[in-house]
């Protein structure tokens, strides 16, 4: 295979990754985006492959290869297989943590043996430019590795998910970061061994060091900076080693994710560099203070089906809740039970539901609720106040008044405005405050009802009384 067909199969693979970008923008086409994507990275492997084959003759190097190719493929297929939506975050972040990892990898064997990779002649000294190529891969890979693994503990619960602060936080990062700088400007010059590790062995450091303090409400936000993350390293590496798809492929997910991490705290009102300096989120679960004292109505299963069954209009907000209960396929249930009464039925989607961006979405999609029947919150915001009933199911910070109040931690934060519709019913376990760590307003107010218990059950509950 001579270079000009290599060129012309990366660019067809680049072809294949924007159009998957832009079918993974809207739900209708996302579908379409994956098999584009699916059909890019499979032309990128299978023409790198066969370009290893054509510079390096030996069979061992290809035999380890195709070694990897099938030991990963089949590790991630059994895992995509078997990976519950509730864990969809989790896997996430643990993907993010392997494409920094492997970045910082290549960089170490790139600085061992830089002719293997072209770099330069046996023997000869990495050029300047390869240098500062190869410090960048390095501590943007060795942070990604890190911070995802931070994050996918917190995502689990395997770690605390509130934030960790102590005094002199944000000194030591600043220290850390100029000695990594330090370092890194070190290797640029003499191309020693030890900068380079030193170098390395602080970005891991950072890397937790800047998850931590981050609280569970401000997840969403970290999974897309570490998507970037990861983008950058594969980019910076690909300079590296002349790799014009990795050039392309990383810096396509670098920008995306850059992207769409500026989409999250703006949904969230919150500032990207105080976000990772510090979160604001405190650990979810807890009993909101004051709960006890306040009073709110509480209704059963059955009542919330008579309000909705006389209903004109409903509008069902889904949360995290209704993730953890797998309760998908009972809304979907429910909807059709619904609309044969003729009540016409929508979806309000909030931009950080649940866990990770599109969470919901994807939710709704498992259970083929018809994509018509689902909006963003800019597009159906303004349609509360004219609605009879709001059902929210397992959502809680992104329906809370609390985000139009001065002083509160949430405010200015967009939320669904559930509590200007005519009746709201909102199904919880408990009244425990969501990851904001916030009393929600809304449940104490005169038209709302809770109705308490598993998503699943209730909604399944409700059903029944509709038949």
């Amino acid at each position: 295979m001579n270079m000009n067909v290599v060129t012309l199969l990366y660019l067809v693979a680049s072809i294949c990754f924007i159009q998957a970008l832009k079918g993974l923008s809207h739900p209708t086409t996302a579908r379409r985006g994956n098999v584009f994507g699916m059909v890019g990275m499979a032309i990128a492997a299978v023409t790198t492959i066969a370009l290893i084959a054509r510079l390096h003759t030996g069979g061992t190097g290809l035999a380890l290869i195709a070694g990897g190719v099938i030991v990963g493929g089949g590790v991630g297929t059994v895992i995509a297989r078997r990976v519950q939506m509730t864990k969809m975050p989790e896997l996430v972040a643990a993907f993010h943590s392997l494409v920094g990892l492997a970045a910082v990898a290549i960089a170490v064997v790139a600085v061992a043996e830089p002719w293997a990779f072209g770099i330069t002649q046996h023997g000869g000294e990495i050029p300047r430019g390869n240098r500062v190529e190869l410090f960048i891969g390095t501590f943007v890979g060795a942070i990604t590795f890190s911070g995802s693994v931070i994050a996918f503990g917190k995502l689990s619960g395997k770690f605390r998910s509130a934030p960790v602060v102590f005094p002199g936080q944000h000194w030591l990062n600043l220290i850390l970061a100029l000695a990594m700088l330090a370092f890194g400007i070190w290797f640029f010059v003499t191309q020693g061994w030890a900068p380079f590790l030193l170098m390395a062995a602080l970005a891991f450091i950072i890397g937790v060091l800047i998850i931590i303090p981050i609280g569970g409400a401000d997840m969403p936000v970290v999974i897309s900076m570490l998507n970037s993350y990861s983008g950058w390293a594969a980019a910076g590496i690909g300079f590296s080693l002349n790799n014009s798809m990795l050039i392309v492929s990383g810096s396509l997910v670098g920008s995306s994710g850059a992207i769409l991490s500026y989409i999250m705290c703006k949904a969230m009102n919150r500032s990207f560099f105080n976000v990772i300096l510090g979160g604001f989120g405190q650990e979810g679960g807890m009993l909101a203070a004051g709960a006890e004292q306040k009073s709110y109505r509480s209704g059963s299963a059955d009542d919330a089906a008579f309000m909705m069954a006389n209903a004109e209009s409903v509008i069902i907000v889904p949360g995290y809740g209704l993730a953890v209960s797998r309760a998908q396929h009972a809304l979907k249930e429910l909807t059709v039970k619904l609309g044969e009464k003729g009540v016409n039925v929508r979806y309000a989607i909030h931009p950080v539901a649940g866990r990770m961006p599109g969470h919901m979405n994807v939710l709704l999609a498992e259970a083929e609720i018809p994509y018509d029947q689902v909006f963003e919150m800019e597009d159906i915001n303004n349609d509360f106040p004219t609605t009879d009933v709001v059902l929210v199911v397992g959502a809680n910070d992104v329906v809370n008044p609390a985000a139009h109040t001065p002083g509160s931690a949430i405010y200015g934060m967009p939320i669904l405005e559930a509590h200007k519709a005519r009746t709201v019913i909102v199904n919880k376990r408990s009244m425990a405050t969501g990851y904001a760590g916030l009393d929600n307003e809304l449940f104490y107010m005169d038209k709302t009802m809770m109705v308490f218990g598993d998503a699943k059950k209730a909604l399944e509950d409700m059903v029944k009384a509709l038949e």
